[in-house]
Protein backbone atom coordinates (compact mmCIF):
# COMPACT_ATOMS: atom_id res chain seq x y z
CA UNK A 1 0.00 0.00 0.00
CA UNK A 2 1.04 3.34 -0.77
CA UNK A 3 0.86 6.43 1.36
CA UNK A 4 2.18 10.26 0.84
CA UNK A 5 3.24 12.00 3.28
CA UNK A 6 3.05 16.10 3.13
CA UNK A 7 5.72 17.75 5.04
CA UNK A 8 6.38 21.70 5.40
CA UNK A 9 9.77 22.72 5.87
CA UNK A 10 12.15 25.29 5.17
CA UNK A 11 14.49 22.63 4.59
CA UNK A 12 15.57 21.42 0.58
CA UNK A 13 15.15 17.58 -0.01
CA UNK A 14 17.16 15.56 -2.00
CA UNK A 15 15.80 12.85 -4.24
CA UNK A 16 16.13 10.22 -1.18
CA UNK A 17 13.95 12.43 0.92
CA UNK A 18 11.12 12.54 -1.44
CA UNK A 19 11.46 8.97 -2.61
CA UNK A 20 11.17 7.89 1.29
CA UNK A 21 8.22 10.52 2.09
CA UNK A 22 5.98 8.50 -1.38
CA UNK A 23 6.89 4.82 0.09
CA UNK A 24 5.95 5.71 3.34
CA UNK A 25 6.46 1.96 4.88
CA UNK A 26 4.80 2.63 8.77
CA UNK A 27 2.70 0.10 9.82
CA UNK A 28 1.18 2.34 12.37
CA UNK A 29 -0.72 4.00 9.16
CA UNK A 30 -2.11 0.19 7.37
CA UNK A 31 -5.31 -0.11 7.69
CA UNK A 32 -5.69 -3.80 7.96
CA UNK A 33 -3.42 -6.46 8.77
CA UNK A 34 -2.90 -10.28 6.86
CA UNK A 35 -3.35 -13.29 9.52
CA UNK A 36 0.19 -13.78 9.11
CA UNK A 37 1.39 -10.32 9.99
CA UNK A 38 -0.16 -10.68 13.46
CA UNK A 39 1.03 -14.27 13.90
CA UNK A 40 4.44 -12.50 13.31
CA UNK A 41 4.01 -10.03 15.55
CA UNK A 42 3.19 -12.04 18.55
CA UNK A 43 4.98 -14.86 17.65
CA UNK A 44 1.99 -17.41 17.73
CA UNK A 45 0.43 -19.40 14.68
CA UNK A 46 -2.28 -18.46 12.32
CA UNK A 47 -4.58 -21.45 13.44
CA UNK A 48 -3.44 -20.60 17.05
CA UNK A 49 -5.41 -16.64 16.11
CA UNK A 50 -8.23 -18.56 14.49
CA UNK A 51 -8.88 -20.83 17.64
CA UNK A 52 -8.76 -17.53 19.53
CA UNK A 53 -11.26 -15.42 17.57
CA UNK A 54 -13.45 -18.59 18.25
CA UNK A 55 -12.81 -18.24 22.07
CA UNK A 56 -12.63 -14.48 22.46
CA UNK A 57 -15.95 -12.43 20.67
CA UNK A 58 -14.07 -9.49 21.24
CA UNK A 59 -11.28 -10.33 18.47
CA UNK A 60 -13.13 -10.48 15.01
CA UNK A 61 -11.49 -9.60 11.64
CA UNK A 62 -13.32 -8.90 8.45
CA UNK A 63 -13.29 -11.07 6.19
CA UNK A 64 -12.55 -10.18 2.42
CA UNK A 65 -14.28 -11.54 -0.64
CA UNK A 66 -12.33 -14.60 -0.66
CA UNK A 67 -12.77 -15.25 3.00
CA UNK A 68 -9.02 -13.90 4.27
CA UNK A 69 -8.86 -12.20 7.49
CA UNK A 70 -8.50 -8.62 7.73
CA UNK A 71 -7.53 -7.58 11.59
CA UNK A 72 -7.99 -3.97 11.80
CA UNK A 73 -5.86 -2.26 14.67
CA UNK A 74 -8.55 -2.76 16.97
CA UNK A 75 -8.56 -6.20 16.37
CA UNK A 76 -4.82 -6.36 16.49
CA UNK A 77 -5.07 -4.38 20.45
CA UNK A 78 -8.01 -7.36 21.29
CA UNK A 79 -5.35 -9.89 20.11
CA UNK A 80 -2.47 -8.09 21.64
CA UNK A 81 -4.87 -8.18 25.45
CA UNK A 82 -5.80 -11.58 24.93
CA UNK A 83 -2.06 -12.80 24.04
CA UNK A 84 -0.74 -10.85 27.28
CA UNK A 85 -3.44 -12.82 29.65
CA UNK A 86 -2.90 -16.12 28.08
CA UNK A 87 0.68 -16.18 27.29
CA UNK A 88 2.28 -13.43 29.40
CA UNK A 89 0.37 -13.53 32.45
CA UNK A 90 -0.80 -17.10 32.84
CA UNK A 91 -3.95 -17.08 32.73
CA UNK A 92 -6.53 -19.75 31.46
CA UNK A 93 -9.07 -18.62 28.59
CA UNK A 94 -11.60 -18.68 30.82
CA UNK A 95 -9.82 -16.41 33.22
CA UNK A 96 -8.82 -14.59 30.35
CA UNK A 97 -12.41 -13.98 29.27
CA UNK A 98 -13.13 -13.30 32.63
CA UNK A 99 -10.78 -10.54 33.12
CA UNK A 100 -11.70 -8.94 29.93
CA UNK A 101 -15.14 -9.06 31.09
CA UNK A 102 -14.84 -7.70 34.50
CA UNK A 103 -11.34 -5.42 34.21
CA UNK A 104 -11.47 -4.52 30.34
CA UNK A 105 -10.08 -1.08 30.38
CA UNK A 106 -8.09 -1.68 33.46
CA UNK A 107 -6.29 -4.80 31.79
CA UNK A 108 -5.60 -2.79 28.66
CA UNK A 109 -4.18 0.27 30.59
CA UNK A 110 -1.71 -1.93 32.52
CA UNK A 111 -0.99 -3.82 29.36
CA UNK A 112 -0.16 -0.31 27.89
CA UNK A 113 1.64 0.78 30.61
CA UNK A 114 3.77 -1.92 30.40
CA UNK A 115 4.31 -1.82 26.55
CA UNK A 116 5.65 2.34 27.51
CA UNK A 117 7.70 0.77 30.14
CA UNK A 118 9.18 -1.97 27.94
CA UNK A 119 9.60 0.40 25.24
CA UNK A 120 11.40 2.86 27.63
CA UNK A 121 13.74 0.26 28.77
CA UNK A 122 14.68 -0.41 25.21
CA UNK A 123 15.57 2.91 24.27
CA UNK A 124 17.54 3.70 27.59
CA UNK A 125 19.51 0.04 26.74
CA UNK A 126 20.70 1.21 23.36
CA UNK A 127 21.32 4.64 24.89
CA UNK A 128 23.50 2.64 27.69
CA UNK A 129 25.45 1.10 24.98
CA UNK A 130 25.68 4.10 22.35
CA UNK A 131 27.46 5.57 25.42
CA UNK A 132 29.51 2.79 26.39
CA UNK A 133 30.94 2.68 22.82
CA UNK A 134 32.23 6.30 23.31
CA UNK A 135 33.85 5.92 26.11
Amino acid sequence: MYGCVVMLTMQPYNHTTMIAMALNTNKEMKMYYSIGEVAQRFGVSETLLRYWEKEFPNIKPEKGGRGIRQYSKEDVEQVELVYNLVKVRGLTLQGARDAIKSQGAKVKTQIDVINRLTHVRNELQALSKELNSLV
